[in-house]
């Protein structure tokens, strides 16, 4: 029992911490796990738990690295330039097919896992034509958020790199899964989109007259001078396939980004001089993620402590102990459901390593496998770009002129149809089974 509560207090103790703004989500994920070992009596064991939670991180580690430097090196060739461009051009004045224009340029522009870029791009690229026409900004914010929370799913966009961390999974084990919710989940944005471009066509007609103009971000002459449109096709070729290799499994996500990262490095900046430029350029945004992922694994480690003994598996035979027998077989829902609220009013780092890791012990005496416990894990992201816990939505707001309350309100009732997708296919397919 007294270790149960030391796990719930360490847990407690790092969620409150991040939220107060008292330390920072890497410096909290480190020091909160060494504190909690001590006063639980593992001594000097508590740096050696630490340790072993650091190894058993180390693939997601390494697939995180070579996926951030991938696709910032894909955004600093261009490579998503010409699909802006066109559907900015595509357009032509008509409510309807700048507001599926934008939920299709925001599908893709998000698959580089990062908020801001596809803030920055859909943003720049599109407000001028929805000034011009008069569209409201709002639905610009709903569909970027809505294609955003779905692609932000991929193995290297942030909540599933937790999990994976967490449960021990491959990115294209996890990603198999995920597949069929997130296609069917873009589809349906596409028919928000489309449905709402109707009530914009009725409401400001077809507005011939207005020349569009292609926007892009702005950026730096030397980021000019890393453009490689002549390159398009080779950069998309490799990108489909490392994609395809990973959903088919054919090698690890590790090995299979760092070859790419690689090539795309020798075919774009083969300038070793110019490569050492480009890198210099990502890591900023690369060690700020890879950090949390090395902190993860520190308050992992401490909190499983010995095989079979430490806190977390205290927590687990407490949780199993009070929940009615009855309700076990639906545990996998149960987090899905938890998953939603939780993402929402916790960051995904409290989330995933605060909340998860007990959850899952639970699950797990159950009979549930890793990946359907991590699949339902990341229900709940379907909520999360609504929390006020995550930056990039306030860089939104402010390109979209709408308060908190204007886009939560609005939002949230289309994010509903994108958890109820999710929810089914889980469902239907049994990756969260009710046993």
């Amino acid at each position: 029992m007294y270790l149960a509560l030391l796990g719930f207090g360490m847990i407690i103790v790092f969620m409150a911490l991040i939220m107060a703004k008292k330390l920072s989500p890497f410096t909290s994920l480190i020091l909160v796990p060494i504190l909690f070992g001590l006063l639980a009596g593992y001594g000097w064991d508590t740096f050696g738990y630490a340790m072993d939670g650091i190894k058993s991180v180390a693939s997601t580690f390494a697939m995180m690295t070579f996926a951030i430097l991938y696709f910032g090196v894909m955004l600093l060739t261009g490579m998503f330039d010409p699909m802006v461009d066109r559907v900015v051009a595509w357009c032509k004045g008509d409510p309807l097919k700048v507001l599926v224009g934008t939920a299709v340029l925001a599908a893709f522009v998000s698959l580089d896992g990062d908020g801001t870029t596809t803030v920055m791009i859909c943003c720049t690229a599109l407000i001028p034509i929805y000034n011009r026409l008069g569209i409201k900004k709002i639905y610009l914010a709903n569909l970027i958020i809505l294609q955003n929370c779905i692609m932000n799913l991929i193995p290297w966009g942030g909540p599933t790199a937790r999990v994976m961390s967490v449960m021990h999974l491959d990115a294209g084990e996890i990603l198999a899964p995920l597949v069929p919710g997130m296609a069917l989940s873009a589809i349906y944005v596409i028919g928000v989109a489309y449905y709402l471009g109707i009530k914009e066509r009725k409401r400001l007609g077809v507005r011939k007259d207005v020349v569009n103009e292609v926007h892009t971000v702005e950026t730096s002459e030397e980021e000019q001078e890393w453009k490689r449109p002549n390159r398009l096709w080779i950069n998309l070729i490799l990108t489909a396939a490392i994609i395809v290799s990973l959903i088919m499994g054919l090698a690890s996500s590790a090995i299979l980004f760092g070859v790419g990262t690689a090539l795309a490095l020798v075919i774009n900046y083969p300038n070793q001089k110019v490569q050492r430029k480009v890198i210099s350029s990502l890591a900023p945004d690369m060690i700020n993620v890879v950090m949390m992922v090395l902190g993860a694994g520190v308050l992992m480690g401490v909190l499983n402590g010995p095989e079979n003994a430490g806190m977390s598996n205290a927590i687990a035979e407490l949780l199993v102990s009070v929940i009615p027998e009855s309700l076990g077989r639906y545990f996998a829902v149960i987090i899905a459901v938890i998953s939603a609220p939780g993402t929402y009013l916790l960051n995904n780092d409290a989330f995933y390593y605060g909340v998860l890791p007990p959850l899952a012990a639970t699950a797990q005496a159950y009979g549930f496998t890793d990946l359907q416990i991590g699949f339902a894990a990341l229900m709940g992201q379907a909520f999360h770009f609504l929390s006020p816990l995550v930056p990039f939505i306030y860089l939104l707001m402010d390109q979209t002129e709408i308060t908190l309350a204007q886009y939560q309100g609005y939002i949230f009732r289309w994010c509903v149809g994108i958890f109820a997708i999710f929810m089914v296919v889980g469902l239907a397919l049994g990756y969260l089974p009710i046993l």
